[in-house]
Parts: structure tokens; sequence; C-alpha cells
């Protein structure tokens, strides 16, 4: 599937206390209605839990940091977090301590982040479930169950 993290890229710096952008393009048809967004550190320190079910119709999202520890070693997971599936990646970015930065994207929503990475913390954000385009077909299994009833029925009948 076609899924490229646009920014940050190599060498992006991103600064505490601003908002920063997350840019991406994703190929259509590809059978990914939503995605998660995640950051994490290469050292081991953890995962921040960015965003949480993406729509497939939103390219990007702007990213405050808030006293987040700076480093050389980050980058964005974009992730099936439900089945384990990761799309794609983000090359390796820095953040940096200071207030001035890339301008964020007016058009995107912009989460807020905050501390040291922590796996059991909940996403930033939750964007609505969205559906799957999966046929609900409720005649199988009533048929099935119709299929039981008359037979549990003629079965009695028949030892009578």
């Amino acid at each position: 599937a076609y899924f490229v993290v646009t920014s940050p890229g190599e060498g992006t710096v991103w600064h505490v206390g601003a908002a920063n952008p997350i840019t991406w393009s994703k190929g259509v048809m590809d059978g990914i209605n939503s995605f998660d967004i995640e950051m994490n550190r290469m050292n081991g320190d953890g995962l921040h839990f960015l965003a949480r079910n993406v729509p497939n119709t939103v390219h990007s999202l702007n990213v405050f940091l808030q006293d987040v520890p700076p480093g050389d070693d980050y980058f964005l997971l974009f992730v099936n977090s439900t089945h384990g599936v990761l799309h794609t990646t983000s090359k390796r970015f820095s953040v940096v301590s200071s207030d001035s930065g890339a301008a964020p994207d007016s058009n995107a929503p912009t989460v807020t982040i905050s501390g040291a990475p922590n796996p059991s913390q909940a996403f930033a954000t939750t964007y609505a479930a969205v559906p799957n385009g999966a046929p609900h077909d409720i005649g199988v299994p009533l048929l099935g169950m119709a299929a039981l009833v008359f037979g549990g029925i003629f079965g009695v009948l028949c030892t009578l």
C-alpha cells in the first residue's frame, strides 16, 4: 500500500512549546479506513500515543509539544493498533527545547502531548469510529436459525 510520511522528514527539528506539523499521503482503495499515530524514541523511553482512529480522509495533524524531553531519535509510527499492523514510519527527527519552529497547518487539528513517553497513557485524541465497509448481511444467520428451528420441530414430530 502507498503510505508516505512527508513531514517530519529527515533532519526536521520539532520545538517544545510549539505546534509541529505532521503530513502524509496515502493511497486510495487500499483497505485502510483509519489508523493510529504514535511517537516513539529509539532510546527505548516508550511511546506517546498521538491520535487514534484517524480517518483516511485526514492528511495532516499538528502536535503541540509540552515539556517533552529533547532528543534526536524520535520517529512516528502509523499503525492499526487493534491488529498490530504497521503501515509506515517517519524519518528520524529531533525535538529541542525552544518555542519557535515550523508553522503548523491551520486546517489540521492539534493534539497536545506532555512529559516523558508513557505506554499506559491514553491517546491524546481519538477520532470517531470509521465504518470499514464490511457488509452486514443478516439473511445468512436468519436462514441458519430458521433451519435449526424447523429441524427441531421436524425431529419432535418424527418421534411422536
